[in-house]
């Protein structure tokens, strides 16, 4: 009989729950309302350590600035009734040129978070990183989405860093992503002025935050622990890393400054999968990189969350695609529609990666939310390259930008990239 209740129970909350997601998705029309039902949903400590970046927030002001830099030249009477967003990277095809980008910390924000948002990804046939600060196994998350990138935060002894290579790859991972741009903690004293931290510590403000937010603390924090006990930091190392309370957190987070590029030569000599490098913001680094055996390369200043003042990887993404013309070059930080995408991909980069957005979705409403979020962002790629008069990502080109502060008309013809022929071109 108790047995019974209690399937009964776990099915009625299941209903409350999917109702109430698909409540929360129908009032969502673009990225940024995710923002604002996630701000309401999590803890402020919480919320503030997705959300914010470091010290002034200059590069996290200027990731989007960039974008608001460029205006779009449309092309009209085209014909794009047959339009496609699918593209081709290392030799798999994705429905649409964008991704989820790693973040750490997932499953605090939402209940098996890496695993609700490689599962979104995987079933839109999009792309996603998870995180190597994570608080779910690798394994855990290849079993349910096997074509997930995996992004490591490499350990401080060359000993370490095979056996992290050895799991990874008896995980299923194919591709490898080595983030560069994370040498010492970075300075994100808004994250202190909101309560958190890491290690995180128990307080009185902080146990306030989660009984005000108790669809949070019940839903997330209490179920993880009831079903998978206190959250650790699963893929630091090849074994199993510090407790999220653990005072040892900042040892994993901050054994970085050792890194050189003899670390990756030695990677790429046993790693035999493809090797994508993350952080690069330069063309001189771009090359080391391409001369080092990388695959590939993530443009990304990390959200703004490291170096305050470092460029906007947009603004670096043409020096960087000129530089290395035979790898495929993507980027991440300041993605928020679909015409920050396709403004991307004019200036060359091949995919982009949203952090924030997808967090917030799978903390309001789980892998629904995430799965909207995918669909809202591959929906307005598809509306925008009608827009421009192009019916494939192969189209878009540098042709289809200027400046937004160049107002000086070019020369008759200057710059103009032809458009194929058009089945409804009509003959004089």
């Amino acid at each position: 009989m108790y047995s019974v209740l209690a399937t009964n129970t776990r099915e009625t909350d299941h209903r409350n729950a999917s109702a109430h997601t698909q409540r929360v998705c129908r009032s969502i029309l673009s990225l940024d309302d995710f923002e604002n039902q996630a701000r309401r949903h999590l803890p402020r400590p919480i919320y503030a350590y997705i959300s914010g970046a470091v010290e002034d927030n200059a590069s996290l002001t200027g990731n989007r600035q960039a974008f608001a830099e460029l205006a779009f030249r449309p092309r009209v009477l085209t014909n794009v009734s047959q339009r496609s967003t699918e593209i081709e990277l290392f030799g798999r095809r994705y429905n649409a040129p964008i991704g989820i980008a790693p973040m750490g910390i997932s499953a605090l924000s939402a209940y098996r978070g890496d695993i609700v948002q490689a599962q979104a990804a995987q079933d839109a046939g999009v792309l996603a990183i998870m995180s190597g600060s994570s608080l779910i196994r690798l394994e855990d998350v290849m079993a349910v989405a096997p074509h997930t990138w995996f992004q490591a935060y490499l350990p401080g002894d060359p000993v370490e860093i095979d056996a992290l290579l050895d799991r990874v790859e008896a995980a299923g991972v194919r591709t490898l992503v080595i983030t560069v741009d994370t040498p010492v903690a970075a300075n994100r004293e808004n994250n202190l002025r909101a309560g958190f931290s890491a290690p995180l510590r128990p307080s009185i403000g902080l146990a306030w935050e989660g009984i005000t937010h108790p669809r949070w603390l019940v839903g997330t924090f209490l179920r993880t622990l009831l079903r998978h006990g206190m959250p650790h930091f699963e893929n630091s190392y090849a074994k199993r890393g510090a407790p999220i309370l653990s005072p040892n957190v900042l040892r994993d987070f901050s054994d970085r400054s050792h890194l050189a590029w003899s670390h990756i030569a030695a990677i790429r000599r046993r790693w035999t999968g493809t090797l994508v490098i993350k952080g690069v913001l330069t063309a001189e680094d771009a090359i080391i990189a391409q001369r080092h055996g990388a695959d590939g390369l993530i443009v990304s200043n990390h959200g703004g969350r490291q170096l305050d003042g470092a460029v906007a990887p947009l603004r670096a993404l043409p020096a960087i695609v000129r530089a290395v013309p035979q790898l495929p070059v993507m980027l991440d930080s300041g993605i928020r529609r679909g015409t920050d995408v396709l403004k991307a991909l004019a200036l060359g980069a091949r995919c982009v990666f949203v952090g924030r957005p997808f967090n917030y979705a799978a903390a309001v409403a789980s892998t629904t939310g995430v799965a909207h979020a995918i669909e809202l962002l591959r929906t307005e790629v598809s509306r925008d390259l009608a827009m421009l008069g192009l019916r494939s990502i192969a189209e878009v080109s540098p042709a289809c930008i200027q400046s937004a502060t160049d107002w000086q008309l070019a020369p008759l013809g200057a710059g103009v990239v032809p458009l194929p022929n058009s089945s409804t071109e009509t003959k004089p």
